[in-house]
């Protein structure tokens, strides 16, 4: 069976990408830092028949990372696809958010830690043997600030915008390889309003850009 990586799964978004490729025969690995939480959200595609199970890393301990992907082989063998959601569920250690004015080399750069470097460290644990087959994607999710600047966000969106920076160019080196990547800059808070927030029906974006594999990046957008 094809296995889907999620790094930085939760009860939201994550879950519910996990259930669009479990219900189409994918095997979900879970990534995130909290074992408890991400047996939780196993058991529940278990039961929907889906074989899921969790792996704790620390996108700001790249060691972490790589020994969780280590692992996720150990147990799935090869993967075939991977969705990088960085943006926390809960406050992160080291990590602040500030306004643009408030905006320092210090509390910028674990942003950048966390956006961007996490991002590579997961791809290359999984692109080279991608490119080898000629087959994987590549999916990379941020907030909507990573294309329209918001001043709450201040130093959130400069390193989010690097993360899509670099998916983009991803998506234009790769072309004609068989790896298809595409950036996914989510303009709603999940769960917040109208059916079109609700996370079950975000995740068929996310089946729909694997399948379809036409767009490099889908802005995400409530209906007016």
């Amino acid at each position: 069976m094809p296995t889907i990586v999620i790094v930085g799964a939760g009860a939201g978004l994550g879950l519910s990408i996990g259930k669009v490729f479990g219900r189409n025969g994918y095997n979900v690995a879970l990534v995130a830092r909290d074992q408890t939480k991400l047996d939780a959200l196993a058991t529940q595609l278990c039961e929907y028949d889906i074989e899921a199970a969790g792996f704790t890393a620390d996108l700001m301990d790249r060691p972490s990372l790589v020994d969780a992907f280590d692992r996720i082989k150990q147990r799935f063998g090869t993967i075939d696809v991977l969705e990088y959601s960085p943006a926390p569920h809960r406050p992160v250690p080291g990590i602040t958010m500030a306004g643009p004015l408030e905006a320092t080399v210090d509390n910028l750069q674990p942003q950048i830690d966390f956006y961007l470097h996490g991002a590579v460290t997961a791809t290359q644990q999984v692109l080279p043997a991608m490119r080898e087959r000629g087959a994987g994607t590549l999916l990379y999710t941020t907030g909507a600030s990573s294309v329209q600047p918001n001043p709450m966000m201040g130093n959130v969106g400069p390193a989010a915008a690097a993360l899509r920076n670099w998916a983009l160019s991803l998506h234009q080196a790769l072309d004609g390889t068989g790896v298809y990547v595409a950036h996914v800059p989510l303009s709603v808070w999940i769960g917040a309003g109208g059916p079109e927030t609700q996370p079950d029906n975000i995740a068929e974006l996310y089946w729909t850009l694997h399948t379809k594999r036409t767009e490099a990046e889908h802005l995400y957008t409530a209906a007016p």
